[in-house]
């Protein structure tokens, strides 16, 4: 691609951008020089940030899952990323092919890659959005064709959340697809946190000021601020592999070094 096609795109290529570096440390090829080079700078100063993605990418899963078990057939993924294995449609339409999912990202190499990923699917769809204007998202065109607001759905926020800053009011966003959403409805999020953490977290945060996607780790009681207005299901708010796992022995003996807090909660 060249450099006009990148500009075109809205690809900046001069900072490196956590869709693609989420990519690269999950081991996919949607990524560039600048973005393997400060992962490889992540993985240095935090050495099992590889598993830390793995641990999250299965919760995702585990979420999904539930919200199916709940009757769940129409999802919304916030800031998705990347297509990777294991992707939101991948296991709700294993369950119900017919159940629909609507991915939202604003960076142009995901938003790109979800629409090959996607094309010939029917019941998933890419819309290329900055789910910060909760309005933008949920009023698009493609959206209102493939969710029915009137009815319940998960709305997913996996590591999305601690990139937008106090100063950006997270609470207010939150508040708004909440109240877009019907009763019944669920919210799926997990972030990062700095409770129980080593050195290496802190030194990974402060990498990450220097990249396009500053991050802001959050404690249990600040993320149970962040949902007011929703019923937290058990197990409650708890480290990322504590959620519901498929197996006890999954869960490995230090589970905070998973590096990141998990919950669900419904819409009453």
């Amino acid at each position: 691609m060249s450099e006009d096609e990148h500009a075109r795109r809205g690809i900046d290529l001069d900072k490196p951008n956590a869709a693609r570096v989420y990519d690269y440390i999950l081991g996919g090829q949607l990524n560039y020089a600048v973005d393997r080079m400060f992962a490889e700078q992540v993985l240095a100063a935090q050495p099992n940030a590889r598993e830390r993605a793995r641990l999250n990418r299965q919760w995702l899963r585990r979420a999904v899952r539930f919200g199916l078990d709940q009757g769940i057939r129409q999802f919304l993924d916030i800031g998705s990323g990347m297509p990777t294995v294991g992707h939101v449609h991948e296991v709700a339409q294993a369950v119900d092919p017919a159940a629909r999912v609507v991915y939202v990202d604003n960076e142009p190499i995901a938003v790109a890659h979800s629409e090959i990923v996607l094309e010939d699917n029917e019941n998933a769809v890419m819309v290329h959005a900055d789910a910060e204007f909760p309005d933008d998202v949920l009023d698009h065109d493609t959206t209102e064709m493939m969710l029915d607001l009137d009815q319940p759905l998960m709305v997913v926020m996996a590591l999305f959340v601690h990139f937008i800053p106090d100063e950006r009011d997270p609470a207010r966003l939150i508040a708004a697809y909440r109240d877009a959403l019907a009763p019944g409805s669920y919210l799926a999020l997990s972030s990062a946190t700095y409770e129980q953490q080593s050195d290496d977290t802190a030194r990974a945060v402060a990498m990450y000021r220097k990249s396009a996607n500053p991050v802001t780790p959050r404690s249990a009681d600040e993320l149970r601020a962040l949902v007011d207005g929703f019923e937290i299901v058990d197990p409650g708010i708890v480290f990322i592999p504590e959620w519901r796992p498929d197996d006890p022995a999954e869960v490995p003996p230090d589970p905070a070094e998973c590096g990141g807090l998990a919950l669900v909660a419904r819409k009453n």
